[in-house]
Protein backbone atom coordinates (compact mmCIF):
# COMPACT_ATOMS: atom_id res chain seq x y z
CA UNK A 1 0.00 0.00 0.00
CA UNK A 2 1.39 3.40 -0.92
CA UNK A 3 1.98 5.69 1.99
CA UNK A 4 1.72 8.94 0.01
CA UNK A 5 3.79 12.06 0.30
CA UNK A 6 5.20 13.29 3.61
CA UNK A 7 2.63 15.26 5.56
CA UNK A 8 -0.37 13.61 3.87
CA UNK A 9 -2.89 11.60 5.96
CA UNK A 10 -1.58 8.41 4.33
CA UNK A 11 1.87 9.11 5.73
CA UNK A 12 0.70 9.24 9.37
CA UNK A 13 2.30 6.93 11.93
CA UNK A 14 0.59 3.52 11.87
CA UNK A 15 2.84 1.75 14.35
CA UNK A 16 1.11 0.06 17.27
CA UNK A 17 1.40 1.98 20.51
CA UNK A 18 0.95 0.71 24.05
CA UNK A 19 -2.70 1.74 24.32
CA UNK A 20 -3.62 0.35 20.92
CA UNK A 21 -1.98 -2.95 21.80
CA UNK A 22 -4.07 -3.31 24.95
CA UNK A 23 -7.34 -2.32 23.32
CA UNK A 24 -6.49 -4.41 20.27
CA UNK A 25 -5.94 -7.45 22.46
CA UNK A 26 -9.51 -7.15 23.72
CA UNK A 27 -10.89 -6.63 20.23
CA UNK A 28 -8.89 -9.42 18.61
CA UNK A 29 -9.71 -12.00 21.25
CA UNK A 30 -13.34 -11.06 21.88
CA UNK A 31 -14.60 -12.65 18.67
CA UNK A 32 -14.11 -16.22 19.89
CA UNK A 33 -13.77 -15.64 23.62
CA UNK A 34 -16.12 -17.66 25.86
CA UNK A 35 -18.05 -15.27 28.12
CA UNK A 36 -16.43 -16.61 31.29
CA UNK A 37 -13.00 -15.46 30.10
CA UNK A 38 -13.96 -11.80 29.83
CA UNK A 39 -13.32 -11.27 33.54
CA UNK A 40 -9.75 -12.60 33.60
CA UNK A 41 -8.86 -10.71 30.41
CA UNK A 42 -10.21 -7.46 31.88
CA UNK A 43 -8.12 -8.05 35.00
CA UNK A 44 -5.09 -8.81 32.84
CA UNK A 45 -5.42 -5.60 30.82
CA UNK A 46 -5.90 -3.48 33.94
CA UNK A 47 -2.80 -5.10 35.44
CA UNK A 48 -0.86 -4.09 32.32
CA UNK A 49 -1.58 -0.42 33.04
CA UNK A 50 -0.58 -0.81 36.68
CA UNK A 51 -4.01 -1.52 38.17
CA UNK A 52 -5.15 -4.12 40.68
CA UNK A 53 -8.20 -5.22 42.69
CA UNK A 54 -10.42 -5.08 39.61
CA UNK A 55 -14.21 -5.16 39.96
CA UNK A 56 -17.02 -4.92 37.44
CA UNK A 57 -20.40 -3.67 38.69
CA UNK A 58 -23.64 -4.13 36.74
CA UNK A 59 -26.91 -2.29 37.23
CA UNK A 60 -29.67 -4.17 39.02
CA UNK A 61 -33.02 -4.40 37.21
CA UNK A 62 -34.75 -2.00 39.59
CA UNK A 63 -32.01 0.61 39.00
CA UNK A 64 -31.28 0.93 42.71
CA UNK A 65 -28.02 -1.01 43.06
CA UNK A 66 -24.75 -1.82 41.34
CA UNK A 67 -23.96 -5.51 41.85
CA UNK A 68 -20.49 -7.06 41.46
CA UNK A 69 -19.96 -9.44 38.55
CA UNK A 70 -18.33 -12.68 39.73
CA UNK A 71 -15.42 -14.00 37.72
CA UNK A 72 -11.83 -15.17 37.84
CA UNK A 73 -9.50 -12.24 38.38
CA UNK A 74 -12.20 -9.95 39.74
CA UNK A 75 -12.56 -9.05 43.40
CA UNK A 76 -15.91 -9.82 44.98
CA UNK A 77 -17.29 -7.45 47.54
CA UNK A 78 -20.68 -6.03 48.33
CA UNK A 79 -23.21 -4.35 46.11
CA UNK A 80 -23.01 -0.57 45.91
CA UNK A 81 -26.07 1.70 46.09
CA UNK A 82 -26.46 3.88 43.02
CA UNK A 83 -27.37 6.79 45.26
CA UNK A 84 -24.64 7.78 47.68
CA UNK A 85 -21.61 5.80 46.47
CA UNK A 86 -18.66 6.76 44.30
CA UNK A 87 -19.47 3.90 41.96
CA UNK A 88 -23.00 5.26 41.74
CA UNK A 89 -21.76 8.78 41.04
CA UNK A 90 -19.62 7.47 38.19
CA UNK A 91 -22.61 5.52 36.88
CA UNK A 92 -25.09 8.40 37.09
CA UNK A 93 -22.74 11.10 35.89
CA UNK A 94 -21.01 9.14 33.11
CA UNK A 95 -17.75 10.43 34.58
CA UNK A 96 -14.64 8.85 36.04
CA UNK A 97 -14.55 9.17 39.85
CA UNK A 98 -11.56 8.71 42.14
CA UNK A 99 -11.08 7.80 45.80
CA UNK A 100 -7.80 8.41 47.61
CA UNK A 101 -6.63 5.34 49.50
CA UNK A 102 -3.60 4.53 51.60
CA UNK A 103 -1.03 3.60 48.99
CA UNK A 104 -3.13 4.24 45.90
CA UNK A 105 -6.17 5.65 44.16
CA UNK A 106 -9.41 3.77 43.49
CA UNK A 107 -10.87 4.61 40.07
CA UNK A 108 -14.53 4.12 39.13
CA UNK A 109 -15.05 4.24 35.37
CA UNK A 110 -18.54 4.14 33.78
CA UNK A 111 -19.26 1.26 31.43
CA UNK A 112 -21.20 2.75 28.51
CA UNK A 113 -22.65 0.79 25.60
CA UNK A 114 -23.28 3.69 23.29
CA UNK A 115 -24.89 5.94 25.89
CA UNK A 116 -26.75 3.15 27.70
CA UNK A 117 -25.32 2.63 31.16
CA UNK A 118 -24.17 -0.93 31.69
CA UNK A 119 -22.29 -0.53 34.96
CA UNK A 120 -18.94 0.55 36.38
CA UNK A 121 -15.36 -0.72 36.11
CA UNK A 122 -13.36 -0.21 39.31
CA UNK A 123 -9.67 -0.73 40.03
CA UNK A 124 -6.86 0.63 42.18
CA UNK A 125 -3.66 2.21 40.84
CA UNK A 126 -0.65 3.68 42.62
CA UNK A 127 -0.56 7.12 41.00
CA UNK A 128 -2.65 7.27 37.80
CA UNK A 129 -1.95 10.07 35.34
CA UNK A 130 -4.06 11.54 32.54
CA UNK A 131 -2.85 8.90 30.08
CA UNK A 132 -3.99 6.16 32.46
CA UNK A 133 -7.38 7.83 32.87
CA UNK A 134 -7.88 8.23 29.12
CA UNK A 135 -6.93 4.62 28.45
CA UNK A 136 -9.18 3.43 31.29
CA UNK A 137 -12.17 5.31 29.87
CA UNK A 138 -11.65 3.90 26.40
CA UNK A 139 -11.07 0.40 27.69
CA UNK A 140 -14.22 0.62 29.83
CA UNK A 141 -16.23 1.52 26.73
CA UNK A 142 -14.86 -1.53 24.96
CA UNK A 143 -15.60 -3.76 27.96
CA UNK A 144 -19.20 -2.52 28.00
CA UNK A 145 -19.64 -3.36 24.32
CA UNK A 146 -18.19 -6.83 24.85
CA UNK A 147 -20.41 -7.48 27.88
CA UNK A 148 -23.53 -6.51 25.93
CA UNK A 149 -22.52 -8.62 22.92
CA UNK A 150 -21.59 -11.67 24.97
CA UNK A 151 -24.78 -11.43 27.05
CA UNK A 152 -26.48 -12.98 24.03
CA UNK A 153 -24.44 -16.13 24.60
CA UNK A 154 -24.71 -16.60 28.36
CA UNK A 155 -27.07 -16.24 31.33
CA UNK A 156 -24.34 -15.24 33.79
CA UNK A 157 -24.58 -11.49 33.27
CA UNK A 158 -28.37 -11.54 33.65
CA UNK A 159 -28.05 -13.66 36.79
CA UNK A 160 -25.51 -11.27 38.28
CA UNK A 161 -27.90 -8.33 37.84
CA UNK A 162 -30.74 -9.99 39.73
CA UNK A 163 -31.15 -9.29 43.39
CA UNK A 164 -34.19 -11.55 43.67
CA UNK A 165 -36.30 -13.91 41.61
CA UNK A 166 -38.10 -12.64 38.52
CA UNK A 167 -41.55 -13.64 37.30
CA UNK A 168 -41.95 -15.35 33.93
CA UNK A 169 -43.94 -12.40 32.58
CA UNK A 170 -41.17 -9.96 33.56
CA UNK A 171 -38.59 -12.28 31.96
CA UNK A 172 -40.50 -12.13 28.69
CA UNK A 173 -40.80 -8.35 28.64
CA UNK A 174 -37.22 -7.61 29.68
CA UNK A 175 -36.02 -9.81 26.83
CA UNK A 176 -37.97 -7.58 24.40
CA UNK A 177 -36.92 -4.18 25.70
CA UNK A 178 -34.53 -1.96 23.77
CA UNK A 179 -31.79 -0.21 25.81
CA UNK A 180 -33.36 1.76 28.66
CA UNK A 181 -31.77 4.96 27.39
CA UNK A 182 -30.33 6.53 24.27
CA UNK A 183 -28.63 9.90 23.91
CA UNK A 184 -27.60 11.64 20.72
CA UNK A 185 -26.97 15.34 20.08
CA UNK A 186 -30.40 15.50 18.44
CA UNK A 187 -32.59 13.55 20.85
CA UNK A 188 -32.46 11.64 24.13
CA UNK A 189 -34.84 9.04 25.55
CA UNK A 190 -35.11 7.04 28.76
CA UNK A 191 -37.65 4.60 30.12
CA UNK A 192 -38.31 2.55 33.24
CA UNK A 193 -40.67 -0.29 34.19
CA UNK A 194 -42.05 -1.13 37.61
CA UNK A 195 -42.29 -3.39 39.45
CA UNK A 196 -39.10 -4.46 37.68
CA UNK A 197 -39.19 -8.09 38.80
CA UNK A 198 -42.92 -8.66 38.32
CA UNK A 199 -44.03 -6.42 35.46
CA UNK A 200 -46.49 -8.14 33.16
CA UNK A 201 -48.24 -5.92 30.62
CA UNK A 202 -46.38 -2.61 30.23
CA UNK A 203 -43.56 -2.19 27.73
CA UNK A 204 -42.03 0.43 25.47
CA UNK A 205 -40.11 0.33 22.22
CA UNK A 206 -38.27 2.89 20.12
CA UNK A 207 -36.04 3.24 17.08
CA UNK A 208 -34.14 6.15 15.55
CA UNK A 209 -34.42 5.77 11.78
CA UNK A 210 -32.48 8.57 10.10
CA UNK A 211 -34.24 11.77 11.24
CA UNK A 212 -37.32 10.05 12.71
CA UNK A 213 -37.54 8.81 16.28
CA UNK A 214 -40.30 6.20 16.58
CA UNK A 215 -41.77 5.41 20.01
CA UNK A 216 -44.46 3.00 21.19
CA UNK A 217 -45.96 2.79 24.69
CA UNK A 218 -47.99 -0.37 25.24
CA UNK A 219 -50.16 -1.52 28.17
CA UNK A 220 -51.82 -4.91 27.79
CA UNK A 221 -54.97 -5.54 29.81
CA UNK A 222 -54.73 -7.74 32.85
CA UNK A 223 -51.68 -8.92 34.74
CA UNK A 224 -49.07 -11.62 34.67
CA UNK A 225 -48.39 -14.05 31.86
CA UNK A 226 -51.56 -13.38 29.83
CA UNK A 227 -50.76 -9.67 29.70
CA UNK A 228 -47.12 -10.36 28.83
CA UNK A 229 -48.15 -12.56 25.90
CA UNK A 230 -50.42 -9.83 24.55
CA UNK A 231 -47.73 -7.20 25.02
CA UNK A 232 -45.26 -9.43 23.16
CA UNK A 233 -47.60 -9.78 20.19
CA UNK A 234 -48.26 -6.03 20.21
CA UNK A 235 -44.55 -5.15 20.18
CA UNK A 236 -43.85 -7.66 17.41
CA UNK A 237 -46.70 -6.25 15.31
CA UNK A 238 -45.47 -2.70 15.92
CA UNK A 239 -41.90 -3.51 14.91
CA UNK A 240 -43.03 -5.46 11.88
CA UNK A 241 -45.10 -2.53 10.62
CA UNK A 242 -42.54 0.12 11.60
CA UNK A 243 -39.82 -1.67 9.65
CA UNK A 244 -42.11 -1.50 6.64
CA UNK A 245 -42.03 2.32 6.88
CA UNK A 246 -45.78 2.69 7.26
CA UNK A 247 -47.62 5.72 8.63
CA UNK A 248 -48.72 6.15 12.25
CA UNK A 249 -52.32 5.19 11.52
CA UNK A 250 -51.11 1.98 9.89
CA UNK A 251 -48.93 1.19 12.92
CA UNK A 252 -52.06 1.29 15.04
CA UNK A 253 -53.90 -0.86 12.51
CA UNK A 254 -51.15 -3.48 12.56
CA UNK A 255 -51.32 -3.86 16.33
CA UNK A 256 -55.13 -3.79 16.27
CA UNK A 257 -55.35 -6.61 13.73
CA UNK A 258 -52.71 -8.74 15.47
CA UNK A 259 -54.42 -8.55 18.87
CA UNK A 260 -57.88 -9.15 17.39
CA UNK A 261 -56.65 -12.18 15.45
CA UNK A 262 -54.84 -13.87 18.35
CA UNK A 263 -57.00 -13.15 21.39
CA UNK A 264 -60.64 -13.20 22.47
CA UNK A 265 -62.87 -10.23 21.56
CA UNK A 266 -62.73 -8.83 25.07
CA UNK A 267 -58.90 -8.65 25.04
CA UNK A 268 -57.09 -5.46 24.09
CA UNK A 269 -54.02 -3.31 24.62
CA UNK A 270 -53.90 0.43 25.07
CA UNK A 271 -51.09 2.12 23.20
CA UNK A 272 -49.51 5.33 22.08
CA UNK A 273 -47.41 5.48 18.94
CA UNK A 274 -45.38 8.61 18.32
CA UNK A 275 -42.74 9.82 15.95
CA UNK A 276 -40.52 12.85 16.34
CA UNK A 277 -38.72 14.50 13.46
CA UNK A 278 -35.42 15.25 15.19
CA UNK A 279 -34.47 17.77 12.48
CA UNK A 280 -37.57 19.95 12.93
CA UNK A 281 -39.05 19.09 16.34
CA UNK A 282 -42.45 18.11 14.93
CA UNK A 283 -43.95 15.34 17.05
CA UNK A 284 -46.95 13.34 15.86
CA UNK A 285 -48.76 10.68 17.81
CA UNK A 286 -51.77 8.38 17.94
CA UNK A 287 -53.40 7.78 21.31
CA UNK A 288 -55.26 4.50 21.72
CA UNK A 289 -56.55 4.79 25.26
CA UNK A 290 -53.55 6.12 27.21
CA UNK A 291 -53.21 9.11 29.54
CA UNK A 292 -52.23 12.25 27.65
CA UNK A 293 -48.46 12.91 27.52
CA UNK A 294 -47.04 15.82 29.53
CA UNK A 295 -45.04 18.59 27.86
CA UNK A 296 -42.17 20.03 29.92
CA UNK A 297 -40.45 23.29 29.06
CA UNK A 298 -37.76 24.90 31.21
CA UNK A 299 -38.22 22.06 33.73
CA UNK A 300 -41.92 22.84 34.28
CA UNK A 301 -45.01 21.03 33.03
CA UNK A 302 -46.54 23.37 30.47
CA UNK A 303 -49.62 21.29 29.71
CA UNK A 304 -50.91 17.86 28.85
CA UNK A 305 -50.81 17.12 25.14
CA UNK A 306 -54.48 16.50 24.50
CA UNK A 307 -55.53 14.92 21.26
CA UNK A 308 -58.41 12.89 19.95
CA UNK A 309 -58.16 9.29 21.14
CA UNK A 310 -59.17 6.08 19.46
CA UNK A 311 -60.25 2.73 20.84
CA UNK A 312 -57.62 0.36 22.27
CA UNK A 313 -55.92 -2.01 19.83
CA UNK A 314 -57.81 -5.27 19.47
CA UNK A 315 -61.21 -3.59 19.73
CA UNK A 316 -61.11 -2.22 16.19
CA UNK A 317 -61.01 1.55 16.35
CA UNK A 318 -60.99 2.32 12.65
CA UNK A 319 -58.69 5.05 11.35
CA UNK A 320 -57.16 6.92 14.31
CA UNK A 321 -56.60 10.65 14.59
CA UNK A 322 -52.97 11.81 14.33
CA UNK A 323 -52.17 14.67 16.73
CA UNK A 324 -49.25 17.07 16.29
CA UNK A 325 -47.10 19.31 18.47
CA UNK A 326 -44.18 21.54 17.44
CA UNK A 327 -41.52 21.15 20.12
CA UNK A 328 -38.96 23.77 21.05
CA UNK A 329 -35.29 22.85 21.60
CA UNK A 330 -34.89 21.47 25.10
CA UNK A 331 -38.54 20.42 25.42
CA UNK A 332 -39.26 17.12 27.10
CA UNK A 333 -42.33 14.92 26.73
CA UNK A 334 -43.31 12.34 29.35
CA UNK A 335 -45.36 9.32 28.31
CA UNK A 336 -46.73 7.12 31.09
CA UNK A 337 -49.24 4.35 31.70
CA UNK A 338 -52.26 4.52 33.97
CA UNK A 339 -50.56 2.35 36.57
CA UNK A 340 -48.80 5.55 37.67
CA UNK A 341 -51.86 7.72 38.31
CA UNK A 342 -54.49 5.12 39.17
CA UNK A 343 -52.44 3.56 41.96
CA UNK A 344 -53.69 4.41 45.42
CA UNK A 345 -51.52 6.23 47.90
CA UNK A 346 -51.19 3.97 50.94
CA UNK A 347 -54.53 4.12 52.79
CA UNK A 348 -55.75 7.02 50.70
CA UNK A 349 -57.12 8.16 47.35
CA UNK A 350 -55.74 7.57 43.87
CA UNK A 351 -52.29 8.98 43.20
CA UNK A 352 -53.63 11.17 40.41
CA UNK A 353 -52.26 13.67 37.90
CA UNK A 354 -51.57 16.45 40.37
CA UNK A 355 -49.17 14.36 42.45
CA UNK A 356 -47.48 13.05 39.31
CA UNK A 357 -46.87 16.56 37.98
CA UNK A 358 -45.59 17.74 41.36
CA UNK A 359 -43.08 14.90 41.61
CA UNK A 360 -42.09 15.28 37.96
CA UNK A 361 -41.25 18.96 38.41
CA UNK A 362 -39.28 18.19 41.56
CA UNK A 363 -37.28 15.58 39.66
CA UNK A 364 -36.67 18.07 36.86
CA UNK A 365 -35.49 20.81 39.21
CA UNK A 366 -32.66 18.57 40.40
CA UNK A 367 -31.25 18.74 36.86
CA UNK A 368 -29.49 16.07 34.88
CA UNK A 369 -30.20 14.11 31.70
CA UNK A 370 -33.47 12.35 30.94
CA UNK A 371 -32.38 9.06 32.47
CA UNK A 372 -31.77 10.70 35.84
CA UNK A 373 -35.16 12.41 35.78
CA UNK A 374 -36.96 9.16 34.94
CA UNK A 375 -35.09 7.17 37.54
CA UNK A 376 -35.52 9.86 40.21
CA UNK A 377 -39.22 10.21 39.43
CA UNK A 378 -39.90 6.46 39.44
CA UNK A 379 -38.26 5.94 42.80
CA UNK A 380 -40.00 8.97 44.32
CA UNK A 381 -43.38 7.71 43.13
CA UNK A 382 -42.69 4.23 44.47
CA UNK A 383 -41.71 5.69 47.84
CA UNK A 384 -44.87 7.82 47.88
CA UNK A 385 -46.95 4.68 47.32
CA UNK A 386 -45.33 2.88 50.21
CA UNK A 387 -42.87 0.88 48.12
CA UNK A 388 -45.51 -1.28 46.44
CA UNK A 389 -47.72 -1.15 43.37
CA UNK A 390 -50.77 -3.19 42.47
CA UNK A 391 -50.45 -2.55 38.74
CA UNK A 392 -47.70 -2.34 36.16
CA UNK A 393 -46.41 1.16 35.57
CA UNK A 394 -44.09 2.73 33.04
CA UNK A 395 -42.43 6.08 32.39
CA UNK A 396 -40.84 7.13 29.11
CA UNK A 397 -39.24 10.54 28.64
CA UNK A 398 -38.13 12.17 25.37
CA UNK A 399 -35.99 15.29 25.06
CA UNK A 400 -35.62 17.10 21.74
CA UNK A 401 -32.08 18.47 21.95
CA UNK A 402 -31.72 19.82 18.39
CA UNK A 403 -27.92 19.88 18.37
CA UNK A 404 -25.73 19.09 15.33
CA UNK A 405 -24.33 15.58 15.04
CA UNK A 406 -22.35 15.52 11.77
CA UNK A 407 -19.08 16.25 13.59
CA UNK A 408 -19.28 12.77 15.13
CA UNK A 409 -18.66 11.26 11.71
CA UNK A 410 -15.35 13.12 11.25
CA UNK A 411 -11.92 12.33 12.66
CA UNK A 412 -9.14 14.66 13.66
CA UNK A 413 -6.11 14.15 11.43
CA UNK A 414 -2.75 14.05 13.25
CA UNK A 415 -1.31 17.55 13.25
CA UNK A 416 -4.46 18.93 11.65
CA UNK A 417 -6.60 21.78 12.79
Amino acid sequence: MAHGSPGSPAASDRSEGFGERLLGTMIDRAHEMPPQLIAPLVAEVIAAIGGRDVAVFLQDYDQMTLVPLPGRGLVGGKAEPIEGSLAGRAFLGDALMEQELTGGVRLFVPLLDGTDRVGVLAFTADSPDDDDRRLARRFAGLVADVLVTKSGYTDRFFQARRRRSMSLSAEMLWSLLPPLMMTTPQVAVAGILEPAYEVGGDIFDYALNDSLLHVAIIDAMGHGLDAAVMATVAVAAYRHARRGDVELADLYGSIDRAIAAQFAPDHFVTAQMARLDVSSGLMQWVNAGHPHPLLLRNRRVVRALHGQTTLPAGVGGGTPHVSEEALEPGDRVLFYTDGITEEHVTGSEQFGDVRLIDHLERAEQSGGPVQQTVRRLSHALMHERGGTTSDDAMLFLIEWRNEPADHLAKIDQPGGG
